[in-house]
């Protein structure tokens, strides 16, 4: 299994010298090459992704998560406009970040270079495998992708589709899919270093807790959404009812989606039964805290729902006296990905935007924003929760790196 492991490895390495010899432009022809291909094969990519649907009821997958599996006519067309999108972004592999110009004579050119090969571990979301190649090859990385198992005739069908309409341009192993769904291939895959430069895990807390304690290869920190709503004593209701169903309601497996709503004391008498009334009519299952419980009728919250990541129609609801305790309970409970304050206080929106320690803080606005479509970025190949090199949705520039290139005239050190 190893060896198999190590010669695929081997080969997208292989795979970086004939990427970077293409151009933006070239580069760009592989995109649209790309989309074409999806376009003229979504019969096929639906087919498979029906097997995997089945196969996912079959098992018990919760419908939550069955949503996320699950492409369609809409949603492919979503993966075609993307690729085509990261098309038209703007080509940063070459950029002269800055220049220094020395006494000595030598000019110091800092220049964004890309990483070489990168490798994503994601769970259900077929749409990834198109997301990450499409800007990986944009930036001239290669990558290796290793999806799980409940998606992964979808992957094979996309890969196999990618793969073929690019392969009389460029190696096509510079798109890769690891298709043993074997938990110790991924054992292995995070300690090659030898052949991945940056590794991306996508996916739930377990798998991102997995990679952080056990990868050797050099890694982003990404996904999992504890996300939090707070809801200000100056807060508009009606605008934090609308936004609370569309951040929990619209796609709840998403790591953008709240999982905790925090309730200003002042304001919980006429706000939480518009909650529950909204909610319920939504089949939302509200866990509520002792206060909570006072005013509505929901289950009582124990002190690891603040913690959890729900994927699901379920949402846990504190009510705190202040600002202050809103702050410091997200900090406390958040995995720093996005949270929000509805509030038409701007004071305290200050507050809450300087003093939120996570990648994306929101004030009067949904967190289903932290997605590098929304932010301008083209599709996005993760959201990074670490601090170090890349924070946020990670789009074209966070997946390149830099070198300095150094021109001279003979100059030598004394």
């Amino acid at each position: 299994m190893e060896d198999l492991l190590n010669k695929t490895l081997e080969n997208s390495k292989l795979s970086k010298d004939s990427l970077l010899k293409l151009d933006n432009e070239k580069r760009n022809i592989l995109l649209k090459r790309i989309a074409k291909a999806i376009d003229d094969s979504k019969d096929f990519i639906l087919m498979e992704n029906e097997k995997d649907i089945i196969k996912a009821r079959q098992d018990g997958l919760k419908e939550s998560m069955i949503e996320r599996l699950t492409l369609n006519e809409k949603r492919v067309k979503d993966l075609i406009d993307g690729v085509l999108n990261v098309s038209a972004l703007p080509d940063y592999v070459g950029e002269v970040i800055e220049t220094y110009n020395r006494d000595n004579g030598l000019r110091i050119d800092k220049v964004r270079v890309p990483f070489g090969v990168i490798a994503v571990i994601f769970e259900s979301r077929p749409n990834v495998c198109v997301d990450i190649a499409a800007l990986c090859l944009k930036t001239a990385n290669c990558c290796v992708l290793k999806g799980g198992k409940e998606a992964i005739n979808t992957n094979k069908a996309l890969v196999s589709v990618m793969r073929g309409a690019i392969e009389d341009i460029t190696d096509p192993n510079c798109i890769t899919l690891i298709e043993s769904t074997d938990r110790s291939v991924t054992d292995l895959l995070i300690t090659k270093k030898e052949y991945i430069d940056l590794l991306i895990p996508r996916g739930s807390k377990g798998l991102i807790q997995y990679v952080v304690t056990n990868a050797k290869v050099p890694y982003i920190e990404t996904g999992a959404g504890n996300c939090h709503l707070y809801v200000h004593e100056k807060a508009n209701l009606d605008m934090a009812i609308k936004v609370a169903i569309n951040a929990k309601y619209q796609r709840p497996s998403v790591c953008n989606a709240i999982e905790n709503i925090i309730v200003d004391n002042k304001i919980k008498d006429l706000f939480l039964p518009m909650l529950e009334k909204e909610f319920k009519k939504l089949n939302i299952e509200i866990r509520g805290d002792e206060k909570t419980k006072s005013v509505i009728d929901c289950k009582l919250a124990k002190e690891e729902d603040f913690y959890t990541e729900y994927n699901d129609y379920i949402v846990a609801v504190k009510v705190v006296d202040n600002l202050d305790m809103a702050i410091k309970h997200i900090n406390l409970h958040s995995t720093k990905h996005s949270e929000a304050i509805i509030t038409d206080d701007i004071v305290s929106a200050v507050r809450f935007l300087n003093e939120i320690d996570s990648a994306c803080v929101y004030h009067n606005a949904s967190t289903r924003f932290t997605d590098g479509g929304c932010f301008g970025f083209g599709a996005e190949i993760g959201i990074s929760t670490a601090k170090l090199h890349a924070r946020g949705p990670m789009g074209l520039k966070e997946i390149t790196t830099y070198k300095y290139q150094i021109h001279g005239n003979g100059e030598v050190r004394e």
